[in-house]
């Protein structure tokens, strides 16, 4: 699985960088298939959630998108990937579903 990180308007720490790198690793263990992840960490006009965490990942035939908010980009990317997580079981189950 290929992994691009990008950060806009603010400059990551390298713990935030491996943090969310080893977050989408973990991915691997839910669907062994994933060609690319992309994450996306940027500072939104949100008082409440200033954080946003986006992660696009391209599976055969699909491109599965998520967008959290968080008051840390650590939670954000947590959410994310739990939303992702989902997203990726009922693609395995859909697929599955049509080739039996």
């Amino acid at each position: 699985m290929k992994t691009t990180f990008t950060a806009r308007h603010f400059d990551p720490t390298s713990e935030l960088h491996s943090y969310a790198e080893d977050a989408v690793q973990k991915l691997d263990q839910f669907y062994d298939r994933i060609i690319t992840c992309d994450i996306i960490l940027q500072p939104v006009p949100d008082n409440d959630n200033p954080q946003q965490a986006e992660l696009n990942v391209k599976v055969p035939q699909k491109l599965l998108n998520a967008k959290e908010q968080a008051s840390s980009y650590e939670q954000a990317i947590n959410l994310v990937i739990d939303n992702i997580t989902r997203q990726i079981k009922k693609y395995k189950t859909t697929t599955l579903h049509k080739r039996s």
